[in-house]
């Protein structure tokens, strides 16, 4: 990425989980407060801000300048704060924002928040209704159409779903059984990658679910859209993560051992390719970009953060990061390459489907696991040895795959 060199140096997270008693502000202030303490930093040393949100407009009726209202009562006034909204790579989108901003010398220290507020269980219609907003609403009932016509003929006859899920997961149902008729990746291997990370987040205090589950476990849930259960599917979250972040030159303001440095951060967008073009995927695309800034290949991961919202969107991005061979990340992740002691541990934190999935907070949280992994301060859960970490971090929905995906990579 040139220089200067941006590093992270505060991180803060609040649990992740379904909270109707909390607020935007209050989920916002509690990661500020923990990313400022973690890094030794006053509200003062922040030069600028950047806040990303997706469903406070809906579900609290906030619909503008959401990050200054968030942030003032902890005393950021003045400096320039941006809103981001990018589905749910909102949080690594400010990420990069912030990046930019920092590179361009028009600061030295930022910060970073990602607050989501999901669960209205008094206005379940409208919870379910916000991810319709991620792609073109236009177009929806065409795109449902084919989504769900999709490799439909790979599915088993007198299966059940659920009335009630988001649209997302027909969306990933559909993908997983185009993957599965090209590939031969299975159910069972689906199951696999779910049950891993419901074990992780058994290590993971911060996790929306903390208990383990078998394979057969996974596959004896409630069923949602074949081929997925529940337990293989994200749930609705509430929570909030922040980061500081600053360039090469303020480090002596900081403790420079727990410093760990962005050293690529891509984001792609959607294109019209053929479903079966499986090497111009946005994600091997934004990983290509990331890698070529870091001066790395995917050999060279040491852990992974990657957005499974369905246990089949992990199979896909670890081919995309190049983890394994297009195609093989059924077995790749059956062989245990993947859980934590493996060849290369991915969603240590309990990913998506079982640490939880706070939509614009998600990037943000990713990034918050990957530097208490390069940190060697993860506990039980730590990856050993762990010098290089990518997070992969999709949003939206746009003809055949995500409508935007950061790739970051980060070093220690």
């Amino acid at each position: 990425m040139g220089n200067p060199g941006i590093f992270v140096v505060g991180v803060g997270m609040t649990a992740l989980g379904k909270m109707p008693e909390r607020s935007v502000k209050d989920l916002t202030r509690e990661a500020v407060t923990t990313a400022l303490d973690d890094a030794g930093a006053s509200v003062e040393r922040i030069d600028a801000a950047w806040f990303a949100n997706t469903r406070q407009p809906m579900l609290e009726g906030q619909n503008t300048v959401r990050g200054q209202i968030a942030l003032r009562p902890l005393g950021f006034d003045g400096i320039p704060i941006a809103n981001i909204e990018n589905a749910c790579a909102s949080g690594s989108t400010a990420l990069l924002q912030s990046v930019a901003y920092l590179k361009s010398g028009m600061a030295d220290v930022a910060l970073v928040v990602g607050a989501e507020k999901m669960f209205f269980p008094d206005k379940r219609d409208v919870m379910l209704a916000a991810f319709r907003g991620g792609t073109d609403i236009q177009e929806i009932d065409a795109t449902e159409r084919t989504i769900r016509a999709l490799a439909a003929d790979v599915i088993p006859d007198g299966v059940q779903e659920t009335a009630e899920r988001s649209f997302f997961m027909d969306v990933y149902a559909a993908f997983a059984r185009q993957h599965m008729k090209t590939f031969g990746t299975t159910v069972r291997q689906l199951a696999m990658v779910a049950a891993k990370n419901h074990y992780h987040s058994t290590l993971n205090p911060l996790s929306q679910y903390r208990t383990d589950m078998s394979v057969d476990d996974v596959l004896n849930d409630k069923p949602i859209c074949w081929p997925f259960t529940r337990s293989m599917c994200a749930p609705i979250s509430d929570g909030a993560a922040a980061l500081v972040v600053c360039v090469e030159s303020s480090l002596a303001r900081f403790d420079r051992t727990r410093a760990i440095e962005i050293r690529g951060l891509s984001l792609a967008s959607g294109t019209r390719r053929e479903i079966s073009d499986y090497a111009n995927h946005i994600g091997r695309h934004a990983a290509l970009r990331a890698y070529e800034q870091a001066g790395i290949m995917g050999a060279d991961v040491d852990v992974a953060e990657v957005h499974d919202a369905t246990s089949f969107a992990e199979i896909q991005q670890i081919e995309n990061l190049g983890l394994c061979a297009e195609g093989n990340g059924g077995p790749f992740s059956e062989s245990g390459a993947t859980s934590l002691g493996g060849q290369v541990p991915v969603n240590p934190s309990g990913g998506l489907v079982s640490k939880g999935h706070p939509v614009g907070a998600t990037g943000i949280v990713q990034i918050f696991e990957l530097v208490t992994q390069l940190r060697g301060e993860a506990g039980d859960r730590q990856v050993a040895d762990a010098r290089v970490a990518v997070a992969e971090n999709g949003g939206g929905f746009y003809g055949v795959e995500e409508a935007a995906t950061t790739v970051t990579v980060l070093a220690h």
